[in-house]
């Protein structure tokens, strides 16, 4: 995509982005709220890595090597929206070796500075030597010498932390060196999420976490004391299934209130799967900010 075509996308966000007339009941009304943006910069956890509140995801459906995105929309088409999302400074990207989004961030950077952008990835990695080859392997197919985030994935057992010593331990040594930036992990069952929010190796921690409950690791209530707990002790907090697996993306702008309400949780990752769709969240986030959410 040519500059002058990137630049004539971010002054034509689509002005058909209207936003829902309607909440429910659920919703507050009339709260002087802080207007937020999907571009504004966060310094997130105790590390301070610097990247946009809203997340580019990559992994909608991601298993075996592929998602929704890469599947649709191949490497250009990533391309192209990330080169939009940046273009509009959102420059948080979201991408896992389950994904296989590797490649296609690598083709992006071509025309990106790597400083600009935020690069999260995750690991399946249990000792030291897988996370060992992961990292190095990561590297290689994202083309860059640093990581900003690493995270163990889709972590479900309560005692992960004996189980996942080795690539703890690995990480933590490249965080030394620099070669990540910081780490933590996703957690896929409430047992997991108890764990991270006592262990203080956890840096950040990526949440399922939306208002319906959809895909979530317990009901809303119950992750939210858990990550309110843990934003006091300091970890940096992402959101994911915002819109509840894309379950809800029929309430698109209930869903990214709850997610803006929550002062815990400093930025959150969507995997849209067009120019458009991004276009349009960044568009809705500001109004959904202060629209409220009863916490």
């Amino acid at each position: 995509m040519s500059m002058q075509r990137r630049r004539f996308l971010r002054h034509g966000l689509t002005a058909g982005a209207a936003l829902a007339a309607g909440f429910d009941a659920h919703i507050a009304h009339g709260a002087a709220l802080p207007r937020r943006h999907a571009n504004d910069v966060i310094e997130l956890g105790p590390d301070k890595v610097k990247l946009s509140r809203l997340a580019m995801g990559t992994g909608t459906s991601g298993f075996g090597g592929s998602s929704s995105q890469t599947r649709q929309l191949g490497v250009k088409g990533i391309v192209d929206l990330v080169w939009f999302g940046y273009d509009n400074d959102v420059t948080f990207w979201d991408a896992a070796d389950q994904y296989g989004s590797h490649p296609h961030l690598k083709a992006a950077l071509k025309h990106i500075p790597r400083e600009r952008v935020a690069i999260m990835t995750k690991t399946h990695a249990k000792t030291y030597a897988e996370m060992r080859l992961d990292l190095d392997r990561y590297k290689q197919e994202l083309g860059t010498d640093y990581l900003d985030i690493v995270l163990l994935h889709a972590v479900q057992e309560a005692d992960w932390p004996t189980q996942r010593a080795g690539a703890m331990e690995y990480l933590s040594e490249m965080r030394e060196k620099g070669v990540v930036k910081t780490h933590g992990l996703s957690c896929h069952s409430l047992p997991a999420l108890k764990t991270a929010a006592k262990t203080p190796w956890v840096h950040v921690d990526l949440a399922r976490i939306n208002p319906m409950g959809v895909a979530m690791d317990a009901d809303p209530a119950t992750v939210k004391e858990i990550l309110r707990d843990m934003k006091s002790k300091g970890k940096g907090i992402i959101g994911m299934k915002i819109l509840g697996a894309g379950k809800m993306r029929h309430r698109v702008d209930e869903m990214l209130s709850h997610a803006l309400a929550m002062d815990f949780v400093d930025t959150f990752t969507i995997g849209a799967e067009s120019i458009p769709e991004l276009g349009d969240l960044i568009k809705r986030i500001p109004k959904a900010s202060q629209r409220g959410w009863p916490s």
